[in-house]
C-alpha cells in the first residue's frame, strides 16, 4: 500500500504513474466551523482528507489538496444557525452580528450558486489533469446538497460531450448508517471519534464538562466523551471500503451513470458482487 497518495506532494513521474493505474482522484471538502472545545474548528475538512487518503492508499487513485473556503458562511453553519450561535461567538471572542446576512457581500443564494460553480470549476481542472472519476468527498455535511448538484450538472456536461470525467460524490456517514445505529453526528463521538484517529494531538477531552452536562454547539445522540481513536478507525475504514466499491465501478462502467438523473445511483456494484 503506498502511503503518499496526496497528487501536491508528488512529482509528475509519480503522478503519471499512480494515473495511469487508476485514473480516480478524490476531492475533500469542508469549511472552517465550530466542533466543540474540544475539536480543531477544520474538523470537517480534515476527516474529509483522511477518508479520501485511505481511499487512495487502499483502491488505488490520488487525492487533491482539500477545499477549506467558499461555502455559504449563513446557511448550515454552527456559528449562524446554532440555538447556541451566541455562546459560540462569545467562546470564540467574536461578535454574533459577524454571521449576520448583513455583514456579508453575497447573499445565501449568491453564496450557494457560487460555490456550486466553484466545485464545477475543480472537477473540470481534474479532468484537465487527465482523470477518469472525479469524487468530492464532503466531510461537512450539508456540503452534500451543493456537491450532488455540482456533480449531476458537472456529469450532464459530460454526456452532452460524449467523453469526459464522470463525477460523483459522498459523505462518509451516509454511506455506512445501515451498519452503525448512531451514524454521523456534528462533534459528538462519531467526529471526535475521527479526529482522534486522524489527528490526536487536536482533540482535547479533558476541555468537556462532566457527561450529561449542557455542551456547547454539539449535535447527535451520543457523548463526545465517549470517543476512542479504534471507532474512529473502524468508521472510516467502512466508509472508505464502500466508496471505493463505488469508484471502480463507476471507472469500469461509466455508462451506468450518464443518463439523465442516474449520477447519483450508488449500490450497482452490489448487483455484481451476488452475481460473483
Amino acid at each position: 500500500m503506498d502511503t503518499e497518495v496526496r497528487y501536491h506532494m508528488l512529482r509528475p513521474d509519480q503522478i503519471v504513474k499512480r494515473r495511469n493505474k487508476c485514473p480516480i482522484v478524490y476531492i475533500p471538502i469542508g469549511t472552517l466551523e465550530w466542533h466543540g472545545v474540544h475539536n480543531a474548528v477544520g474538523a470537517d475538512t480534515l476527516q474529509a482528507e483522511g477518508i479520501a487518503i485511505r481511499c487512495a492508499q487502499k483502491g488505488g487513485g490520488l487525492v487533491f489538496p482539500p477545499l477549506y473556503y467558499g461555502e455559504s458562511r449563513l446557511d448550515s453553519l454552527m456559528e449562524s444557525g446554532a440555538d447556541d450561535r451566541d455562546l459560540i461567538a462569545s467562546k470564540m471572542g467574536l461578535d454574533p452580528d459577524n454571521f449576520t446576512p448583513e455583514n456579508m457581500p453575497f447573499s445565501a443564494m449568491e453564496q450557494a450558486l457560487n460555490y456550486q460553480k466553484l466545485l464545477i470549476h475543480i472537477l473540470a481542472e481534474a479532468e484537465s489533469l487527465g482523470f477518469k472519476v472525479g469524487i468530492l468527498v464532503a466531510g461537512h455535511y450539508p456540503l452534500i446538497d451543493h456537491t450532488r448538484a455540482a456533480v449531476m450538472q458537472y456529469n450532464q456536461r459530460t454526456m452532452n460531450r460524449k467523453k469526459g470525467m464522470l463525477a460523483w460524490t459522498f459523505v462518509d456517514y451516509a454511506l455506512v448508517d445501515h451498519l452503525y445505529e448512531n451514524a454521523g453526528d456534528h462533534a459528538a463521538k462519531w467526529e471526535t471519534s475521527h479526529m482522534m484517529a486522524l489527528h490526536p494531538e487536536t482533540v482535547d477531552l479533558s476541555l468537556l464538562p462532566p457527561k450529561g452536562d449542557k455542551l456547547i454547539g454539539v449535535l447527535g445522540n451520543t457523548y463526545p466523551q465517549d470517543s476512542t481513536k479504534e471507532f474512529g478507525q473502524e468508521t472510516m475504514d467502512k466508509a472508505a471500503e464502500i466508496a471505493i466499491k463505488e469508484a471502480h465501478h463507476r471507472l469500469n462502467n461509466p455508462h451506468l451513470y450518464l443518463g439523465h438523473g442516474l449520477s447519483l445511483r450508488e449500490g450497482l456494484w452490489k448487483e455484481e458482487e451476488s452475481n460473483e
